[in-house]
C-alpha cells in the first residue's frame, strides 16, 4: 500500500498535474479559436514534418537496432565493447552537441555533405536532416529494449529449426521475431516518443525554415517568444492529444503481440 501510494503520488505530481495545466489551459481558449489555432498551415505543417519523420526514424531504428542488437548477442569480435559502450553515446551526449555535429558533416560544405552536392542530394536543412538527427538519439532506445530479450534465446533453438529443415530466413521469421516482436513495439514506440518531442539536436540540421524544415517544438517555443500563448498551448494540446492516441496504439499492438507471441525458453 506505501509503495503503491508513494507510486500514484509521484505520478500525480510530475506527470498529471502539468498536463492537467495544458488541457485546462487550453479549454480556457473556446473551441473555435482552438480549432482555428491548431488548424493553422504552419501548424498543420509542423506536426506533419514532426511526428511524419519521428515515425520513419522509428522504424528505420527498429530495422538497424534489431540487427545491431543480433550482432552484439550472438557475435565475438574486436571492438565489439567498444561498439557496444557507443549505443549509449546518445544518452550522455548533450543533445545540442549532437546537433551541432550532424550540422558540421551533413551541411552543403561538411565532409558528407560535400560529397553529396555534387549528385543534388541536400540532407541538412531538410526533413531528411531531422530524420537522421532523430536516428541518432533514437537508436538506443531500440538496442537496449531488444538485447535483453535477445539474449535469452538459446543459440540452440536456433540449431534445432536448422535440424529440422528450415532455411535461414524461416527460422528468423518463424523463430526469433516472434520472441523479439513487444520487445521491438516498445523500442519502437519508445524511439517514436523521443523523436516527437526532440528539440536540441534537431534545430541545428533542421534549417528551421517554416513550411519546410520547422518543427513542432519549435513553434511551440516561436509562440511563447512572440507571446502568443494561446498558440503555443493549441499546438502543445494537439501533440499531447496524437502522441497519446499513436502510443495507446502501439502499446495495444504490442500487448496483443505478448499474449499472442510468446517465447518460452
Amino acid at each position: 500500500g506505501l509503495a503503491l501510494g508513494v507510486t500514484l503520488f509521484w505520478l500525480v505530481l510530475i506527470i498529471l498535474i502539468p498536463l492537467s495545466g495544458l488541457i485546462w489551459r487550453s479549454s480556457g481558449l473556446g473551441w473555435s479559436q482552438f480549432m482555428t489555432l491548431a488548424l493553422d498551415t504552419r501548424t498543420l505543417n509542423a506536426l506533419r514534418i514532426s511526428f511524419g519523420t519521428a515515425f520513419v526514424a522509428a522504424i528505420v531504428n527498429l530495422i538497424f537496432g534489431v540487427i545491431l542488437a543480433w550482432v552484439l548477442v550472438r557475435y565475438r569480435f574486436p571492438g565489439k565493447r567498444v561498439i557496444d559502450a557507443m549505443v549509449d553515446l546518445p544518452f550522455a551526449l548533450p543533445t545540442a552537441v549532437a546537433g551541432i555535429a550532424l550540422a558540421t558533416l551533413y551541411a552543403p560544405n561538411g565532409w558528407i555533405g560535400a560529397l553529396l552536392a555534387p549528385l543534388g542530394i541536400k540532407i541538412a536543412f531538410t526533413p531528411i536532416g531531422i530524420v537522421i538527427a532523430l536516428i541518432f538519439v533514437g537508436l538506443p532506445f531500440v538496442v537496449r529494449t531488444v538485447q535483453p530479450i535477445m539474449e535469452e534465446i538459446d543459440k540452440e533453438v536456433e540449431e534445432a529449426a536448422a535440424t529440422l529443415g528450415a532455411s535461414r530466413f524461416q527460422t528468423i521469421r518463424r523463430v526469433l521475431l516472434p520472441g523479439l516482436l513487444p520487445a521491438g513495439l516498445t523500442g519502437f514506440a519508445l524511439a517514436f516518443a523521443r523523436g516527437v518531442g526532440e528539440y536540441g539536436s534537431v534545430i541545428f540540421i533542421a534549417g528551421n525554415l517554416p513550411y519546410v524544415s520547422e518543427i513542432a517544438p519549435l513553434l511551440i517555443v516561436i509562440r511563447l517568444e512572440e507571446f502568443n500563448y494561446p498558440a503555443a498551448t493549441a499546438i502543445a494540446a494537439v501533440m499531447l492529444v496524437i502522441s497519446f492516441a499513436m502510443l495507446l496504439v502501439i502499446n495495444s499492438i504490442q500487448a496483443w503481440s505478448r499474449r499472442r507471441y510468446v517465447y518460452v525458453a
